[in-house]
């Protein structure tokens, strides 16, 4: 990443302590899935790839500055003509609203960044992500860093060591990104994360008990 979305320099980071969102732990909540299967945006998946990284680079009212500068956006726009990199993308009225991207190796999808213009429009591209993931068969879902807007959704850190263990399993992973799922398939996924949610919410509840 750069210092700023203006740097020159690019660095690269190996955190002590690593961000990720367990796809076997991810919170969905009821609101939310009623937003996912609503009709307020039309997903797509790297339909505008370069419209995504832009709009994750551009700085907004709680956001003054990013780390995406022009060389992290042409090296990402190469790796999604490669076929690596990807994103998912909120649309409304032809607009895009909101979205992420990331890169899939292997079993492991490493996520880069996300933006909003519209209310829950990154939480929705968030989840089409993480079903996608699931259903295509990927182990892990790297996040770098936590934030609070991760956390809500399950997201944890783990050492370095551990995290490099898992990133060593998840590049022998054999996993298919799916750009547009079964929607029978989906939307049973979409269930059993709720189902899953209910489970945690449940467990920390004894736990207080």
């Amino acid at each position: 990443m750069a210092e700023t979305r203006l740097g020159d320099r690019i660095y690269w980071l190996d955190p002590e302590q690593r961000g990720i969102l367990p796809l076997d732990g991810f919170h969905l909540s009821r609101r939310l899935r009623r937003t996912v299967n609503s009709a307020r945006f039309e997903v797509a998946v790297d339909r505008d790839f370069s419209a995504t990284i832009a709009g994750c680079a551009a700085p907004d009212h709680g956001r003054p500055d990013t780390w995406i500068n022009p060389d992290i956006r042409e090296l990402f726009t190469e790796l999604n003509r490669m076929g690596y990199a990807h994103s998912v993308e909120c649309w409304r009225d032809k607009v895009l609203v909101g979205g992420l991207y990331g890169v899939a190796i292997g079993g492991a999808f490493f996520g880069e960044s996300m933006f909003s213009r519209a209310r829950d429009a990154s939480k929705v591209a968030l989840v089409h992500l993480v079903v996608r993931l699931r259903l295509g068969g990927f182990t892990l879902l790297d996040t770098q860093f936590i934030t609070e807007h991760l956390a809500q959704f399950g997201a944890l850190e783990i050492p370095r060591d551990t995290y490099h263990m898992k990133l060593a399993a998840a590049l022998d992973v054999d996993a298919t990104w799916l750009p547009a799922p079964e929607p029978d398939a989906f939307r049973a996924d979409l269930d059993a994360l709720l189902r899953q949610s209910a489970c945690h919410v449940r467990d920390a509840d004894e736990s207080i008990d």
